[in-house]
């Protein structure tokens, strides 16, 4: 068996502006700061994010990173995210159970994410990438019972959408 965590994984969720006051807010860049990922002889995944870990790492301008948030900000930005959004006192992990199925270099992983309370199947497919294993998926956070932030009558709001991106070492040494 091989394990991850953030020591030598990675878990980033990215979140989309909306509504008619967008250009005043910020595309956000978030990480997942303790998580575990292991993968069985056998190819079974089994694996638990905690989802008080969760911190902006930094809002983002036309796909960079920008320095647009003061440390204020983010601790505002964290704070309604655990109360408002991600419930954390109701819903403190998600979890991944599957298994993974070489496809070329990478891998095809099927299982059911459990987010909010809500377990929904999940189908995501691998790349390999300078010698990680790189999962991007979208998730829309309504089929998870999340209900995406909203502010001034939904003039200014986070998309339903969101990217989440995994990666971690392969081969695991």
């Amino acid at each position: 068996m091989v394990r991850f965590d953030a020591a030598t994984g990675e878990c980033r969720v990215f979140t989309f502006k909306d509504g008619a006051l967008s250009a005043i807010a910020h595309d956000l860049e978030l990480t997942v700061g303790r998580f575990t990922i292991e993968v069985g002889d056998d190819l079974a995944i089994a694996a638990r994010f905690q989802l008080d870990s969760v911190r902006v790492a930094h809002a983002v301008k036309d796909g960079r990173p920008s320095g647009a948030l003061s440390d204020g900000d983010k601790r505002k930005i964290e704070k309604t995210m655990a109360e408002e959004v991600l419930e954390l006192r109701r819903f403190p992990e998600a979890s991944f159970a599957g298994r993974a199925t070489a496809a070329g270099a990478g891998f095809v992983l099927t299982g059911e994410l459990t987010l909010h309370g809500k377990t929904r199947p999940l189908t995501v497919t691998t790349r390999a990438v300078d010698g990680r294993q790189v999962a991007e998926l979208a998730l829309h956070q309504p089929d998870y019972g999340i209900k995406p932030y909203s502010a001034m009558l939904g003039t200014l709001k986070i998309r339903p959408e969101l990217k989440l991106r995994v990666s971690v070492p392969w081969p695991a040494a």
